[in-house]
């Protein structure tokens, strides 16, 4: 029998984690899986409490905040299942998900990344995400699809493949990353998914979508608070991103568009609502790729290196 290693990372949300164990103990099997919850960034050991809601949780407490990209890194490093399933600590599963999921990437030996649908937690008939469209490297966008949508069966029967998963619910083959190597730390936060999904790309395997497996995220269906560590990770990322996946033709037509455009469109917005730190982290973002210098994406990174 194979087992699924289902690897989640907690930051000081010991709340929701509790949650999400309950909903694995109500939805999931327990003998074929194996429960990793990676503690970044901890101040107190939470072990005790996360196993007394899931028993046998492997519980690893990094005392420095990996990143979300760390994070899981560490759980992919202790996990012993066939199949990985990567799930943000504010999801809840539903019934069947696990089996579904690891069925239809049975069903698709050219997927190698698999996404659910994704459905928000406090309006369970939105949809929040049902894939992505590819990315345009000129601008260094790409499109949402489903969101705010009503769930009214439309992906109840359809696995496709689209342009990339979203991290807070993905499946892969942990053979495969043997391959396609661990996440990228550098982004730490924001992009780190989406950099993934490229190496999987570069393997030779797709990234899928399948409707058939349904989650619940808590993530707010509002525009959140914006705050400077957040712009700060959006603004750097979304041109490391481009700087490590694209040709060196489109790198340079983004880098343009993004310091004599982007940038200075976005730092006239803060600046006139008077949001001055994030304005400030805007251009510490942008410094950032100014200063430091980044390989392309490349299967380099392999767990054999571990």
């Amino acid at each position: 029998m194979k087992v699924t290693s289902i690897i989640t990372v907690n930051y000081r949300q010991s709340a929701l984690t509790v949650a999400f164990l309950n909903s694995i103990k109500q939805y999931a099997p327990m003998g074929a899986l194996e429960v990793i919850v990676v503690d970044n960034g901890s101040t107190e050991d939470n072990g005790p409490l996360f196993q007394s809601i899931y028993p046998g949780t492997v519980y690893l407490r990094s005392a420095e905040n990996l990143g979300f990209a760390g994070g899981n890194n560490l759980g992919i490093r202790h996990a012993k299942g066939d199949y990985l399933l990567f799930l943000n600590n504010d999801t809840e599963i539903t019934a069947n998900f696990i089996s579904t999921m690891c069925d239809e990437l049975d069903r698709h030996p050219e997927i190698g990344l698999l996404s659910p649908l994704i459905l928000y937690y406090e309006d369970k008939r939105k949809i929040q995400y049902a894939g992505y469209t590819p990315m345009n490297y000129l601008t260094g966008r790409n499109q949402n699809i489903g969101v705010m949508v009503d769930d009214n069966g439309q992906y109840d029967q359809l696995t496709t493949e689209t342009g990339y998963c979203h991290g807070a619910a993905m499946l892969c083959r942990k053979a495969d990353l043997r391959r396609v190597g661990l996440m990228e730390e550098h982004f730490f936060l924001y992009y780190e998914e989406l950099d993934w999904c490229e190496k999987f790309k570069r393997a030779g395997l797709k990234i899928g979508f399948t409707g058939k497996a349904k989650i619940y995220h808590k993530e707010s269906m509002s525009v959140g608070r914006e705050s400077p560590l957040k712009t700060y990770f959006m603004a750097r990322n979304r041109w490391l991103f481009i700087r490590r996946n694209a040709g060196w033709l489109q790198a340079f037509v983004f880098s343009s568009y993004y310091l004599l455009m982007a940038i200075p469109f976005q730092l006239m917005k803060y600046v006139a609502a008077g949001k001055f730190d994030l304005a400030t982290a805007t251009l510490r973002g942008a410094k950032w790729n100014l200063t430091h210098h980044i390989k392309s994406n490349e299967l380099g990174y392999k767990l054999s290196d571990t």
